[in-house]
């Protein structure tokens, strides 16, 4: 993608020269209708009406409409959206999809706001850096989501261990808890996720930008070391090794009570009271431990961000809907409605009477993303991740299971 650059709006940032750089369209109709897309069970209904309601209270002269958009097939609809004339003004998505939006040249450069009105440089890092290409910031984060670990209280209890804060002191316990009928965790051998946090704690990648080409990372031996500590942590259960937690559904699986632990997001967390209402009362979370104390694994950062596309026929509304709703006041009130991980760390009191979102909320600190290629959708689409894992896990050379593996991301990487 070719590097764009801010020519009138870095240099001055007075009205005037706004207006000269043509970022003001539509300033002088009386009243404006802002079209804005939000995906499917990303708001409630009430978050959704008093967000509306407060807004154009607000700013009288501002009419929101917006549009619930399905997750299926939403990448070709954003696109044809954002290369047509007068598409949405306001669009979410996913954090890691920013990137092949874009490679398009079609979404408009939001790098003064972020520094200018958003306070960008306290962002979340696993939702800021997906939105950041070629240096400039495309997407604004919204709110985040990430894995944590979910345990139950009554077995860590009978076997007399306590949350842990180091990982080895994880493996150690999770050894005593898998005894006496019982898996000391259940973790599936494909929940390439929760790898990609261990091998970013072990200071690896999934894949590296080579001036500008991408290449597989997996066969480095700090990627190879958090493959290594999967495996250990992986044998302390029964989780099957071709599958991934979706394979079977392991909030399912832990429903059933005879699993000590789980790595998932608080979403699973109905799911399981769901199957078991009586371990409503003896679910437990901490944050993944990391190999320091005070210091939790990195983590994979799930969640949207907001763009707008240089074709919005209200921009200037539109950055002002962006700046409310990743703005302070809103971003309290969508956490504590959704129980999401605000924007930025400093936030995270929000959500401190909420203990399973303020346990999430500790790990993304140290949040990550998938690697900010355009393609990188390509490498998911057939991904080489899983059978590399099932390889190891099933006794295979590590070494040359990730080399393989490795060629293949390249190779996706470079379609």
């Amino acid at each position: 993608m070719k590097n764009r650059r801010l020519v009138c709006a870095l240099a001055v940032v007075s009205a005037l020269s706004l207006a000269g750089c043509g970022l003001l369209p539509g300033g002088g109709s009386k009243t404006r209708t802002v079209n804005v897309w939000l995906m499917r069970d990303s708001v409630s209904d009430d978050f959704l009406q008093r967000f509306t309601e407060a807004y154009e209270a607000e700013h009288g002269d501002v009419e929101l409409k917006v549009t619930i958009q399905d997750w299926t097939g939403i990448g070709k609809k954003v696109t044809e959206a954002i290369a047509g004339p007068g598409g949405p003004d306001v669009i979410e998505v996913g954090n890691t999809q920013v990137a092949q939006y874009a490679d398009t040249e079609k979404l408009y450069d939001l790098t003064l706001e972020s520094v200018r009105d958003l306070g960008g440089q306290d962002w979340l890092p696993g939702l800021a850096e997906p939105g950041n290409v070629d240096g400039a910031q495309y997407g604004v984060p919204w709110y985040a989501a990430n894995r944590i670990v979910i345990y139950n209280k009554d077995l860590f209890a009978e076997a007399g261990v306590k949350p842990p804060t180091t990982r080895e002191r994880w493996l150690d316990d999770t050894e005593k808890l898998n005894r006496d009928g019982n898996q000391g965790i259940y973790l599936a051998g494909q929940d390439w996720y929760t790898l990609s946090g261990f091998i970013w704690d072990e200071g690896g990648e999934l894949a590296v930008d080579k001036g500008g080409v991408w290449a597989g990372a997996l066969d480095t031996p700090a990627a190879l070391r958090g493959m290594a500590f999967y495996k250990h942590l992986q044998a302390l259960g029964k989780g099957p090794r071709n599958a991934d937690e979706q394979n079977p559904p392991q909030a399912e699986v832990f429903a059933r009570g005879d699993v000590a632990q789980i790595i998932a997001t608080p979403s699973a967390i109905p799911v399981i009271t769901k199957a078991n209402p009586g371990l409503k009362d003896k679910l437990g979370f901490f944050p993944i431990p990391g190999k320091k104390a005070g210091q939790p694994c990195a983590v994979f950062t799930g969640g949207s961000d907001l763009i707008i596309p240089e074709n919005a026929p209200e921009r200037a509304a539109a950055l002002d809907v962006v700046k409310a709703l990743a703005g302070e006041k809103w971003q309290g009130e969508l956490a504590r409605a959704m129980n999401y991980v605000p924007n930025k760390s400093s936030l995270a009191s929000v959500v401190a009477g909420q203990e399973a979102t303020a346990t999430m909320a500790v790990g993304a600190a140290r949040g990550r993303a998938t690697p900010n290629s355009p393609q990188w959708a390509d490498v998911e689409a057939d991904n080489p991740i899983k059978p590399y894992m099932t390889a190891v896990l099933s006794g295979d050379d590590p070494e040359q299971a990730a080399e393989d593996a490795s060629e293949r991301i390249t190779d996706s990487l470079a379609e």
